[in-house]
């Protein structure tokens, strides 16, 4: 007993039978009732779209000896044996498998020869991209000017990859991927034939299933009648694709808008445990982050969804910003799970990799660690004055002080940055009292007293950035110069507080959270040196956007521009630091 799969069994027979492609048709019609043949066509597009079945209906229209002016009749013995694939003068050629120059040659030969029987002899080259460049070029001359009974039809896949010479010398036609309803119909009618009893949404979800091919959603639809029989379900469709239930992937992207690590893995890891194909849960994922990106922007119309799952997913866009969306369907659209289809652990970092500046945002009001430097801030005195402490300097007594003679020279330096340095040291302690705002620097008073108010003002905001280099001349004993020195301080007391107070929102950015994350190391000739835990951290912060927005927020705190310069922690060790004292620069970085 013999039997045929679908995709040959139901096979386009004439030109308008071809599911999908009027435009090409139509077009083919024309020509025919006009007897405007060309004599090399090109047709390309996806798979399982109709090309070779439309090649195989031109070569029957032009021999048909019937007619031979339009659709084939499909009962001269003409057509008949072209059905059957015994017509001597219409030859197909697997070019994946004829690649090389001799075997074009051998066809150049064959192509001079005069039809058997046929009208025309027609050459259907299939999957003419994989031929040599050798072979292709030589194709060319016969191709442009071939003898006046030969028909040159390719068919591609990658049209691209194929010479421009050739392209020059086809009529060009595009067929399109089928869209869902066509591939229903066609489905439906195969069903109808067959006596096969299917629900329509296992129909819907097979023509989803095939992305437009038709050939696929035929072959899966054998697949469902080989193992099911003649009554088939959408729980057996799903069974049979290696798609979980649409709950799995429903939770996931619940887990994801929720930022919900935790409960985004054990969901991944359940559906591997299951034997379910990662790959068609991936798929399956993204196109619900896709329905969600286009709810988000006000595009649901285009959805084909149940009401029940858009009012779902409307809940869920609610709930979620469009950043974190679009961050979302980046991230997953971009897995590669060909080499590895077994492995979670692409679908595990995608997971975390979209979660984690958010998490990092959200981290400060419910994390213990990161306050530390608000607490800091109650104390910012004591940390410069414990360390002068020994020679106990202070605004009043620094200038005359003679054993260290580096002091002397720093505070000479205080005139470069601005020149209101002059008015504290003349003015005494006293001067500490008079501007509010310039008590914010820990340079306390000759008596010591005013250590306990320090306190108080050394909440400082960005707005106070070109005031606080004036007054801080005793706390630059520790750095050098004396600018640099301050503007250090007031980094490392303030880095929490820089990066959320920062303008345009720029606070709320992936920036500001590797920045949170970051250790401050020195400034030197406006470049602020910072080093990360994590060197995936840091190869972010190397990108050139999160770049320009780090400098932007040293840049407004400081008042003037900055660069931000990044490295790894390891790298941070005493010769590192005692090379960057000296004034070398990081110009590269690698890891052990």
């Amino acid at each position: 007993m013999t039997s045929q799969v679908f995709y040959r069994k139901w096979r386009p027979q004439v030109l308008a039978e071809v599911v999908g492609q009027e435009h090409v048709t139509r077009t083919l019609l024309n020509a025919l009732a006009n007897e405007r043949i060309s004599h090399a066509y090109l047709f390309c597009g996806p798979r399982g779209t109709g090309k070779t079945s439309t090649a195989r209906g031109l070569a029957k229209a032009v021999n048909c000896l019937t007619d031979g002016k339009g659709e084939p009749c499909n009962t001269c013995d003409m057509c008949t044996a072209i059905t059957e694939g015994r017509a001597m003068d219409v030859i197909e050629v697997d070019a994946a498998s004829n690649t090389g120059v001799d075997d074009i040659r051998s066809l150049r030969e064959k192509v001079n020869y005069a039809p058997n029987q046929a009208r025309y002899k027609v050459y259907i080259i299939d999957e003419v991209h994989m031929l040599s460049t050798s072979a292709s070029n030589a194709l060319l001359k016969t191709l442009e000017e071939p003898p006046p009974h030969v028909i040159f039809i390719l068919a591609t896949t990658e049209t691209h990859k194929l010479l421009p010479t050739i392209l020059s010398r086809c009529q060009r036609f595009d067929f399109h991927r089928l869209s869902q309803n066509d591939v229903i119909n066609k489905l439906a009618h195969i069903c109808e034939s067959e006596g096969i009893t299917i629900e329509p949404e296992a129909l819907r979800f097979i023509a989803r299933a095939a992305t437009g091919s038709l050939r696929d959603a035929e072959n899966l639809l054998q697949q469902l009648t080989t193992y099911h029989g003649s009554e088939i379900g959408l729980a057996q469709a799903r069974a049979l694709l290696g798609i979980s239930d649409d709950w799995r992937a429903r939770e996931l992207l619940k887990n994801i808008v929720d930022n919900d690590i935790a409960a985004g893995i054990t969901t991944i890891n359940s559906v591997n445990s299951d034997g379910l194909d990662l790959r068609q849960f991936n798929r399956e994922l993204i196109g619900y982050l896709r329905a969600l990106l286009l709810i988000k922007t006000g595009s649901k119309e285009t959805l084909d969804l149940p009401d029940e799952d858009i009012s779902e997913l409307k809940e869920l866009a609610g709930r979620s910003s469009l950043d974190r969306i679009l961050k979302a369907v980046k991230q997953f659209g971009e897995l590669d799970l060909k080499i590895d289809n077994y492995s979670t652990l692409p679908l595990e970092m995608a997971l975390v990799d979209c979660a984690m500046p958010v998490s990092e945002e959200t981290r400060p009001p419910a994390h213990r660690a990161e306050p530390a430097p608000a607490a800091a801030k109650t104390t910012p005195a004591r940390q410069p004055s414990p360390q002068p402490e020994k020679p106990v300097m202070s605004e009043s007594t620094a200038a005359s002080i003679s054993v260290p003679p580096a002091p002397a020279e720093k505070v000479a330096e205080t005139p470069q940055p601005t020149a209101p340095v002059s008015a504290p040291p003349a003015s005494g302690p006293p001067v500490e009292e008079k501007p509010e705002p310039e008590a914010p620097v820990s340079t306390s008073a000759a008596s010591g007293q005013p250590v306990t108010e320090k306190p108080q003002p050394a909440k400082i905001t960005p707005a106070t950035a070109a005031k606080k280099e004036t007054v801080q001349p005793a706390t630059a004993i520790e750095e050098s110069p004396l600018a640099a020195g301050s503007d250090i301080e007031q980094l490392r007391q303030n880095w929490s507080r820089i990066i959320n107070d920062a303008p345009d929102g720029m606070g709320r950015t992936p920036t500001a959270a590797l920045l949170r994350s970051a250790k401050l190391l020195s400034l030197k000739d406006d470049t602020v040196m910072v080093s990360f835990k994590f060197s995936y951290h840091k190869e972010k912060m190397d990108s050139i956007d999160n770049q320009k927005i780090a400098d932007k927020i040293v840049s407004s705190f400081l008042g003037r521009p900055c660069r931000v310069c990044c490295v790894y922690e390891h790298e941070n060790n005493h010769l590192v630091k005692a090379a960057l004292g000296m004034g070398a620069q990081i110009i590269n970085t690698e890891e052990a």
